[in-house]
């Protein structure tokens, strides 16, 4: 199932999206015609917390309404929101290797520059360099921060940059939902504790978060803002994703492919992620834990970077295309 919340009058309601048809099924309105399970079907929260059990009742709802004209709209014209509006908890990584090694090299604005001035060998020299080597402390730990969980929101956001930075980037990641609460997790039976995959575009104000990080903590700024934490278009339930590790990722600025890459390089799986998160530490149902960014997946590494105006879309194969707008902001 492709989950959905979206804007339904002054409410939100969460549905079930057809790509292929081009439908959404409201799940939350058809739930109280039907009388039946309608607080299963209240917020995305609600039918996480209700397990295996709610995702049945969502298929079953469907099955008896999923025609009726009443609840279906159309996909393309809805007013989707975030999926998860505000996920219980939000922890993002850094498990793509080749992003590691560049993001800090200065890789990126040497090939703007480079580009600016149409020097074409310039370009070839750089992107021939090998970057530095991987911190060994990335090999033994899935590293993660924890992001602000109230700076969410969904496709096709128009977003603001804030005023105190003049850098702005994206970065191509997609990540899990969690579905059920637990506790030392082994890595084994952690893809229990999946309720399915997402989109996630990190934006980044990148000199507020450089100079944030000398300072050896963070980033703050630098990735909180208002907007800031794009989830979306749907969470796809993990039983339409055999393999989420061999998954085409792609970005494209103003319809320019900037990145194209695959999820099969991450140094840890969302399953050891989730081992880790929750070595002595309860981790629960509706937390969004992202992959950090795929290699070549933002600006720093590729060299594209947002300027005022500029459309991105994020795509991961089985997931769907994340689409967001940003301006700069005005000054007084």
């Amino acid at each position: 199932m492709k989950l959905v919340t979206f804007r339904a009058g002054e409410a939100a309601h969460i549905g079930m999206a057809d790509p292929d048809t081009g439908q959404l099924f409201d799940l939350t309105q058809s739930a109280l015609a039907d009388g039946s399970d309608a607080p299963v079907f209240s917020s995305m929260l609600a039918l996480i917390d209700a397990g295996d059990a709610g995702l049945d009742a969502a298929r079953n709802l469907h099955a008896r309404r999923g025609k009726d004209p009443a609840f279906l709209s159309d996909l393309s014209g809805a007013p989707l929101l975030a999926p998860l509006p505000e996920p219980r908890q939000m922890r993002d990584g850094m498990s793509f290797e080749t992003h590691i090694r560049q993001s800090g090299s200065g890789r990126g604005r040497a090939l703007a520059e480079a580009r600016a001035k149409g020097d074409t060998k310039e370009i070839a020299r750089i992107e021939a360099q090998e970057p530095p080597e991987l911190p060994e402390i990335y090999r033994q730990m899935p590293i993660y921060y924890f992001t602000n969980r109230l700076t969410v929101a969904g496709p096709d956001t128009h977003v603001t940059w804030p005023r105190y930075s003049k850098v702005m980037d994206y970065e191509l990641e997609f990540g899990i939902v969690t579905g059920r609460k637990g506790k030392n997790i082994s890595a084994g039976k952690a893809r229990d504790h999946i309720f399915g995959y997402t989109i996630f575009n990190d934006l980044s104000a990148r000199d507020q978060q450089f100079l944030e990080m000398q300072g050896r903590l963070g980033p703050a700024k630098g990735k909180s803002f208002e907007n800031s934490n794009i989830l979306g278009p749907w969470i796809v339930t993990k039983d339409e994703v055999a393999d989420p590790y061999n998954l085409k990722m792609t970005a494209r600025l103003n319809g320019r492919t900037v990145c194209e890459s695959v999820s099969r390089d991450m140094l840890f799986s969302f399953e050891e992620i989730i081992a880790y998160a929750s070595r002595d530490e309860w981790v629960h149902a509706g937390e969004f834990m992202g992959s950090g960014t795929v290699g070549n997946g933002c600006g720093i590494e590729n060299g594209w970077f947002l300027s005022d105006g500029d459309t991105i879309e994020l795509e991961v194969e089985k997931l769907g295309i994340l689409r967001t707008t940003v301006s700069a902001a005005k000054t007084a």
